[in-house]
């Protein structure tokens, strides 16, 4: 059984700054429909028909994916507070977060974050050189946010 400590420690995250307001971006991260738009790992195909318009603390969602073949993927909000935190996982339970923190000047600094430690199995995740290979789709999710929140 992994320990509190342990799942906080087993964490990817990455940060930057956007210059829009966080009630921007996270019209963006709660709307399902849009997260094909931002995707950094280039997995997510379309938002299930389904989906609701804009999500909510318990709300589930399905994403049309993509990795070789397609597949689909049931994910749970976990955490939300809106305008500054939204969280999802799925099955494996691990959490995908977005940590929104305005700056004095206008911007908004995002943080995404990857917790592989909350997960059924954490040791499968890093076997599979998930955490550094979600940095690298953090660190581009976090620039295709930047563009499809600026172009709004």
């Amino acid at each position: 059984m992994t320990t509190d400590q342990e799942a906080r420690d087993k964490v990817v995250s990455v940060s930057r700054e956007i210059a829009a307001t966080p009630e921007a971006i996270f019209a963006l991260l709660a709307d399902p429909a849009s997260h094909h738009r931002f995707d950094g790992s280039d997995t997510v195909l379309s938002g299930d028909d389904d989906n609701p318009d804009r999500l909510h603390l318990g709300a589930r969602f399905g994403m049309r994916m993509r990795i070789v073949v397609p597949y689909h993927m049931n994910n749970e909000v976990v955490a939300f507070e809106e305008g500054r935190t939204i969280a999802w996982r799925h099955f494996g339970h691990h959490v995908w977060r977005y940590d929104l923190e305005p700056t004095d000047n206008e911007a908004t600094v995002v943080t995404e974050s990857f917790n592989w430690g909350v997960a059924r199995f954490p040791p499968f995740y890093e076997w599979v050189g998930y955490p550094e290979r979600h940095r690298t789709n953090i660190e581009r999710t976090l620039e295709r946010l930047e563009a499809a929140v600026t172009a709004a």
